[in-house]
């Protein structure tokens, strides 16, 4: 049995968002020790591990309830799981097209600052002044 302070150690999730996780229904609600204490069972640690690496690829909370409850029902077809997946990685792509024009901008922005004090900073002036900027952003 793990304390939760032992459970946050072995899975780097804080403390806060284990028990987030249980009052969403992530994670179900963790034993008590006499002591009233939570006591979480090896199988704990791995749900956590398992919710905390896909929120690190940035997976919603209902898309991992989703996944937890497909991996509850190892004998279906994992066409679903796929499908999510694929959901996630568009998500990716499109955030990862809004912000190669961003990358474009700040590299612009940091290229064309020559001043040599904060009076003639192109930094500082773009960021005051959006029409100095090349592309919508």
């Amino acid at each position: 049995m793990l304390t939760i302070g032992e459970l946050s150690r072995a899975t780097g999730v804080k403390i806060p968002t284990i028990r987030y996780y249980e009052q969403m229904g992530l994670m179900a609600a963790a034993e008590r020790s006499g002591g009233n204490q939570r006591r979480y069972e090896p199988q704990d640690r791995d749900r956590l591990s398992f919710i905390k690496h896909a929120r690190d690829l940035g997976f919603t909370i209902e898309a991992i309830r989703e996944l937890l409850e497909l991996s509850a029902h190892p004998e279906r077809p994992c066409a679903d799981a796929d499908t999510i997946a694929i959901r996630q990685l568009q998500i990716v792509r499109n955030k990862i097209a809004k912000l190669r024009p961003l990358e474009k901008e700040l590299e612009r922005i940091a290229a064309c600052c020559h001043g040599d004090s904060i009076r003639d900073c192109y930094v500082l002036q773009s960021l005051a002044n959006h029409d100095m900027c090349v592309s919508e952003h």
